[in-house]
Order: structure tokens, then sequence, then C-alpha cells
């Protein structure tokens, strides 16, 4: 039985694979800031599986590496590694943008990736064995207007990803990243800070990228024979060409 650890599993395509990954049995480590999603989900998914939660920030470093250090015997091998935690802030032209908003995207999109990956590789360099999957984005292919910061978190994701990939080489590890395009999650209420009208709209006019559709195409993965490494997979709904061309009724 595979152990994965998900981080910022408690909503969108953390939570969707957190429940795809469990109905196959493996081990889940459930990772987030929200404490109560976190216990209703181990809640729901113990029928199915065994279940850790970590609760903590992925900007905090201090507290992933004491988080990651404490799990249980039973779940310190983790097979699988997936680096979903991420966030966009505001939409707005870099002259306008918001420090605050900036910070924000770069600790958790960059950073927290980097803490939550350096807790983790060390055991599957000892074990020669794993596979990291990075959540991406199509923004990490390709800079729109007003996008600049959390483009370029995307952009180190990407990068972040193929160094990865180069380093690791020869330590028995697979490590690929799944760039999704529009995906109708909380993703849009975050970025728009609370005004639903107008995350609603992003998704109106067209059949938007599921959570589940990423979940089903990360299983597809980190299931394929040890000798495959889907190294980069960038996945967008039909009506999507690119970040702005869009086809809405």
């Amino acid at each position: 039985m595979k152990t994965a650890l998900i981080t910022g599993a408690t909503s969108g395509i953390g939570k969707s694979t957190t429940i795809r990954f469990a109905l196959e049995r493996f081990k889940i480590i459930l990772c987030g800031r929200r404490l109560e999603r976190l216990e209703q989900l181990k809640n729901e998914l113990s029928v199915e599986t065994s279940v850790h939660i970590l609760n903590f920030d992925v900007r905090n470093k201090e507290d992933v590496f004491g988080k990651i250090a404490s799990l249980p015997e039973e779940f310190r091998e983790i097979d699988i590694l997936v680096n979903n935690a991420g966030n966009a802030h505001g939409l707005n032209p870099i002259q306008e943008g918001s420090i605050d908003d900036w910070d924000a995207m770069l600790d958790i999109n960059v950073k927290g990736l980097l803490y939550v990956s350096k807790a983790i590789i060390p055991g599957m360099i000892d074990r020669q064995s794993g596979h990291i999957i990075n959540i991406g984005s199509t923004a990490g292919k390709e800079v729109y207007p007003n996008g600049n910061v959390y483009c370029a978190s995307k952009h180190a994701v990407d990068a972040i990803n193929q160094g990865m990939r180069i380093d690791l080489n020869g330590n028995g590890i697979r490590v690929g990243a799944v760039n999704p395009g529009l995906t109708q999650t909380e993703f849009s209420d975050v970025r728009f800070k609370g005004d639903s009208d107008r995350a609603e709209k992003v998704y109106q006019g067209f059949k938007a990228l599921q959570p589940e559709d990423i979940a089903d195409i990360i299983h597809f993965v980190v299931t394929r024979p040890y000798h495959v490494n889907i190294a980069d997979l960038t996945v967008m709904p039909t009506a999507q060409a690119s970040s702005t061309i869009i086809s809405k009724d």
C-alpha cells in the first residue's frame, strides 16, 4: 500500500485527489491550514483507508519540517508527494499590485513547495524510490495581462520541476508536473478576495475543468509503470485555447 502526502488537501484539486487516492486504498497524509476541514475529510476517508493529518501552513518552514518529522512510523515512508498548495491574490497591473499579495503568492507557491519537498526528498533518496507531482498552471507556460507575479510564481514552479528532475536523476525518483488551465475551484474566490459575483463570472459561458478531472489525471500519472515518468503535462478545458482565448456561449 503506497503512502501519499498531499498539500492543500482541504479543497479543490487537493481534496479531489485525496478522495481518489483513498478510493484506490493509498494511505493518505492530509496537509492544510484549516484543521476543521482536515478533520472532517479524515473522518470521511478513514472508512476507505488509513489517514493522518498534518495541520500546517506551507509558508512556515519550522512548522513544515517539525510536522513532517513528527509523522508516526506507519506514515514515514512517503511514496508520493503532491505539491498542490498554491494561491493567487489579485488581478492588477504590476504598478497597482499589493506587496502583501506578492509575498503570499511567492511564499506559498514557490517557497512552500520547496520547504515541503526539502523535508521529504531525503527519505526518498534513502529508499531510492518516490514520485513527486508538482501542480503548476498554464500560467507557468505563458504570461497574461495582470497576471505578472502569479505567472512568475508558476513559471518558478515549472523551473523547479525541471531542476528537481535533473538533480534527482539516478535516485529512482520520478518528478513531473501537472499544469491545469481554468479549473472551477475556490481559486477565483481567493483571487478576488471573496467577491463571489466576480469569481463566478470567470467560469460562465463554458464548461471549465473540474477538480475531479485533475485528480483523475494525477492518479493516472502516479500509476504508470515505474519506468514511465510523465514529466510535464498541460491540460485545459476544450473551450480554452490559451489564458486569454476562451470560447464562451
